[in-house]
């Protein structure tokens, strides 16, 4: 395997990790917030936003993003005074993965939450203990198995994004250059096969793990049901 393999293999594991890191608190806060609340018509239209970049082209997404985040934006300006630049950089592919495959560990947490007895964590909370405390003793070890699920196909997902991360981050060797981008330049630029089916094995091997482990996850946590 070449250099240039490695290093889109070490740059997409580094992203996708990073875009997990920063999604997992928002999929847990989001996830009990849609599992546990009355389904007021505001939710039903926070969970339709929240699972939009699931359903909407990825280059949908990434055009979106490049709106927001403009210079010229409120958003786009804040940011850009802070010093935090995400185009053509490897942080807004972190941005633009951790968009992306968001829905999926919403999901997982919203599904695994919803199927904890919500008598446990009101007995938890008769006998004295804070929201916060019921959450982190009680809810969140029995759904555990749900979030880990989630959170691996998101990781997954996140590892396949294209539209979205080229439109930000564009397409550069070494520093925003993921395993899809690099498989897309080596076909483009008409190379021979055989490097781009060593980035397509590697892509296809991690899908498959992920989705075998969760698979696994959401099997065990039926049965311990």
């Amino acid at each position: 395997m070449t250099r240039f393999e490695l290093n889109a293999i070490l740059l997409s594991l580094k992203i996708c990790t990073a875009a997990m890191i920063i999604m997992v608190p928002f999929g847990l806060a989001f996830g009990f917030l849609l599992a546990r609340s009355r389904r007021r018509w505001w939710l039903r239209l926070l969970e339709s936003f929240l699972n939009l970049p699931l359903v909407i082209p990825p280059i949908v997404t990434g055009y979106l993003l490049l709106i927001i985040l403009s210079p010229g934006r409120p958003l786009g300006g804040l940011l850009h005074r802070l010093g935090l630049n995400l185009f053509l950089d490897w942080k807004g592919a972190v941005l633009a993965g951790g968009i992306v495959s968001f829905p999926l560990l919403l999901q997982g947490v919203q599904t695994a939450i919803e199927g904890v007895n919500p008598e446990l964590e009101t007995a938890a909370r008769t006998l004295g203990a804070g929201p916060l405390r019921v959450f982190f003793t009680v809810t969140l070890p029995l759904s555990v198995r749900g979030v880990v699920s989630g959170a691996i196909l998101a990781f997954a997902r996140c590892l396949g994004e294209f539209g979205a991360t080229i439109m930000i981050a564009s397409n550069i060797r070494g520093k925003t250059q993921t395993i899809p981008l690099a498989i897309w330049q080596i076909i483009d630029a008409g190379g021979t096969e055989e490097p781009a089916w060593r980035l397509v094995i590697v892509a296809v091997v991690i899908a498959a793990a992920a989705t075998l482990v969760s698979s696994y996850l959401t099997r065990r946590k039926q049965v311990c049901r």
